[in-house]
């Protein structure tokens, strides 16, 4: 059967999965690592950032890259770097002469494919034809979330079968994904993101474009607004249900992947009858009530809810920004896509370190963060009153045209 753009779809779907993987697998074996290997857990976590730092930096430079190589081969690579840096590490830390070493190449091997994918897959479903582009990046997006959560429950399942010992045995068959998905991007049609009669964008064109920076505000918004709760999530489990730090870790980003993942599709169930625009009004509201929520809630069970809450609420954000994006910003091509991407990582990171500094600063207060933080969403909601307001002088213009 010759593969049709339903088909790419499920490569898109299958591709998200795989950057789920990228991001989550490791962070699974850190006490193992530093058991078998000897390594300061301290030194172990640089893994995760210098993984995000390399995608950060992937997201900046695929602007100019992406296009000149073709979205194509640039899916097939990061594939392949995703596989080769899982299979990496079966390898590298037993060979080299400082096991830290070949853990940090090989995860800087597949941060480049987990970058790529980041970059990549969004404007080939865009690109797809469809009939709600909207529906269809909401839906898309959700599969980081399921694939996330199936990354810890098959992982977790496995080391309790066979032991932890045995990683290196599902890191190879985590690694089989990429590969088989990367040889299906070879095959399936992926069609162009301008349409013939279009112009791309230069990215100096971008810049000049009031539209552009409102949607890095929302994208810098809609990551800040995830993480500034998502990386915490672990320590409400843990005050919120009396249990270890070990089941904390399993059941606080589990909750908040499921909940976020589940916002994601419902809105591209009903997509049709809500504009995006509307939906993050809806939801950058909702996050805010659930900030509140975490915040000054005295019953850790409640801060508990107002995670799930905060997942569920942050789920359409991002999606939405794209679609939006996409939608208003007409010949922007995979640079506005990838520029996109990187405003996103920026809040991301910015969100979760303005409430460690908070929360540092009040002697260790979670809550005291997350009440600061509480600026994220409020400036989303501004940022789509920016929109909207700019959209009616638009219309006004071609009206009056």
């Amino acid at each position: 059967m010759k593969p049709n753009y339903q088909h790419t779809m499920y490569a898109c779907f299958l591709g998200f999965i795989v950057q789920a993987v990228v991001n989550n697998f490791v962070p699974l074996l850190f006490v193992m690592f530093q058991n078998h290997y000897g390594i300061p857990l301290s030194r172990i976590t640089f893994l995760v950032t210098f993984n995000f730092g390399l995608q950060f930096l992937i997201d900046l430079c695929s602007a100019g890259f992406v296009e000149r190589i073709g979205c194509r081969w640039s899916a097939v690579a990061a594939h392949f770097f995703a596989a080769t840096g899982l299979l990496l590490l079966l390898i590298l830390p037993d060979v080299m002469p400082d096991p830290f070493i070949g853990l940090l190449l090989a995860v800087m091997v597949y941060a480049i494919g987990g970058g790529l994918i980041e970059v990549l897959i969004s404007p080939i479903v865009e690109a797809c034809p469809s009939p709600n582009k909207a529906a269809a990046m909401s839906l898309l997006h959700s599969f980081y979330c399921w694939g996330h959560v199936a990354v810890v429950l098959l992982s977790t399942a496995f080391f309790a079968c066979f032991g932890i010992e045995h990683w290196k045995w599902l890191a190879a068959c985590w690694a089989i994904l990429p590969l088989a998905n990367g040889l299906l991007f070879t095959r399936v049609p992926i069609a162009p993101l301008l349409q013939e009669d279009e112009t791309g964008l230069s990215v100096k064109q971008l810049l000049c474009s009031r539209l552009f920076w409102i949607m890095m505000l929302l994208m810098v918004c809609a990551g800040a607004s995830e993480q500034s709760v998502s990386q915490w999530a672990s320590a409400f489990a843990e005050q919120g249900l009396g249990v270890s730090k070990t089941l904390g870790d399993l059941a606080g980003p589990m909750l908040f992947a499921v909940c976020m993942g589940t916002s994601r599709m419902l809105y591209s169930r009903y997509a049709g009858k809500l504009a995006p625009d509307t939906a993050m009004l809806a939801s950058g509201m909702l996050c805010g009530v659930s900030y509140l929520l975490i915040a000054l809630s005295p019953y850790p069970i409640l801060a508990l809810a107002g995670c799930g809450i905060c997942g569920f609420s942050v789920g359409v954000l991002w999606p939405c920004t794209f679609s939006i994006a996409s939608k208003t910003i007409r010949g922007g091509g995979t640079a506005l896509f990838a520029l996109l991407a990187l405003a996103g990582d920026l809040g991301c990171a910015g969100g979760p370190t303005l409430v460690g500094k908070i929360a540092g600063f009040w002697e260790e207060r979670i809550q005291a963060g997350i009440l600061a933080a509480l600026c994220f969403p409020v400036l989303l909601l501004v940022g789509l009153l920016l929109y909207r307001h700019s959209m009616k002088g638009h219309t006004k213009e071609h009206a009056s045209g």
